[in-house]
């Protein structure tokens, strides 16, 4: 039963393997378009070679950015009624608090945003997310 189990399992991961590989090639050749067949043959064929050694360069790479690990976050949200340039102003702000730890020390971080800028964020971390799950 666990011999099945574990070839089920490598039968899986051989099959998301090859369709993350078609997707990569794919992607590839529409980058590609304008370059000959022929060139696109020999292109796709080095990377795909070298394929785990561009795949452990671009993780170095990000990694390398920085070693900060979101430990906490709280949120809150606020309506702000008025400022000190505008007597009625209705805006609603979120205050972020996160809880980053980078090389064994915590630092807590206060952020404070409008809706555009949650939206720019949450934006920006979707797009982030889709990266670390292509690099895995």
């Amino acid at each position: 039963m666990v011999k099945n189990n574990e070839r089920a399992s490598a039968e899986q991961e051989a099959h998301l393997s090859a369709v993350i590989d078609s997707q990569a090639t794919l992607h590839i050749v529409q980058q590609l378009e304008k370059v000959s067949k022929k060139h696109q043959d020999t292109i796709i064929k080095c990377v795909k070679s070298r394929k785990e050694e561009i795949r452990h360069a671009l993780l170095e790479r990000v990694t390398a950015m920085s070693s900060a690990q979101l430990q906490d976050f709280d949120w809150q949200l606020k309506l702000a009624l008025s400022s000190d340039k505008i007597s009625a102003l209705q805006m609603p702000l979120v205050n972020l608090d996160l809880d980053v730890r980078e090389n064994n020390e915590i630092k807590s971080v206060s952020i404070e945003m409008n809706k555009e800028e949650l939206q720019s964020l949450i934006s920006s971390l979707e797009a982030a997310n889709k990266v670390v799950l292509q690099l895995k």
